[in-house]
């Protein structure tokens, strides 16, 4: 454990900041102990996510800590939303940087209660370090689904469209709007990179109908292919379709290059939807848009503009 601030020590810590965030679970023991146990649902199947997110990489430097928090929950549980599952409870590890006060992780517990909280979430266990590097946390988020109900990224079928829920490329361009590049007057593409929502109100539709599924993390093309390698298939995907909100529409049409500034948008990353397939006969479901097709022969089309164009990786690669 970490070197404690001021005024606490390593137990002290937990006890003030993190013990609330357990709710009173029963498998948590008060977190006073090295482990958890894990509560068990009769009929469902558990799904485990873990997510990290790095100062510098996934969020920028100077970042609010209640704010680093909130997006640290809202990415796992999105995992878990594309997966049409039901989050129940999170394990934290955090790497507290040297300059980070006894404020500054009261301001980041605040931010997780808050999440946690908001989507019924129990804390139930982890760990806290200190770092002479960047802010870097993680949380191990877990959700329960129908047994055998989870829906994978392998699965997807020749012939089943492809969908996508929401809106595609608001947190580009709110990263665009931090970074001084893109107007955002009333904050709200900011809003979208910085506090995302995991569509876990999708669970109910993509059990009934979803193939396959991903949550749009490293981009809406690089989250597509994932599911074709997965699914052995080949995909066509038709930017001209992908859904805009009222800001990102203004803002490719002050663009010279639409079909560019499409490629943009629909590869930035950090949006947060779902992009699914369904078969070809299925109602389309309200909140989603088709935006492309499931071919039998395996590899990648993307259109814009009207023309077929090089979507290069397509999104964010891991390293």
């Amino acid at each position: 454990m970490s070197e404690p601030p001021r005024s606490l020590d390593e137990f002290g810590e937990i006890a003030r900041l993190f013990l609330p965030l357990a709710r009173g679970a029963p498998g948590a023991f008060e977190l006073k102990d090295d482990a958890a146990v894990i509560p068990q649902r009769p009929g469902h199947d558990t799904v485990v996510t873990k997510d990290a997110i790095v100062e510098s990489v996934h969020f920028p430097t100077g970042e609010a800590p209640d704010l680093v928090a909130r997006k640290l929950v809202r990415v796992n549980l999105s995992d878990l939303a594309a997966k049409a599952a039901e989050p129940f409870a999170a394990f934290l590890a955090v790497s507290w940087p040297a300059h980070y006060t006894l404020r500054d992780r009261e301001r980041f517990v605040l931010g997780l209660a808050s999440d946690l909280e908001a989507f019924n979430v129990d804390l139930l266990g982890g760990d806290t370090t200190s770092t002479p590097g960047p802010f870097t946390c993680s949380l191990t988020a877990m959700g329960w689904v129908p047994t055998g109900r989870m829906i994978r990224r392998a699965g997807a079928r020749p012939g089943d469209r492809v969908l996508v829920s929401g809106a595609i490329g608001d947190a580009t361009l709110g990263l665009a709007a931090i970074q001084g590049e893109v107007s955002d007057p009333d904050g709200r593409l900011v809003h979208r990179y910085r506090v995302p929502e995991p569509r876990l109100d999708l669970r109910a539709t993509l059990r009934r109908h979803a193939t396959a599924a991903a949550d749009v993390s490293d981009g809406l093309i690089a989250d597509a292919r994932h599911i074709a390698e997965a699914s052995g298939v080949g995909l066509m995907l038709d930017l001209d379709q992908i859904p805009l909100s009222g800001a990102a529409a203004t803002w490719l049409e002050g663009q010279e290059d639409v079909a560019a500034s499409l490629l943009r948008l629909a590869t930035g990353g950090d949006d947060y939807e779902i992009v699914c397939t369904m078969p070809s006969g299925a109602t389309r479901p309200r909140g989603f848009t088709v935006i492309g097709e499931v071919r039998e022969t395996p590899g990648l089309e993307v259109r814009a503009a009207g023309r077929i164009v090089d979507p290069g990786a397509g999104g964010w690669t891991h390293g």
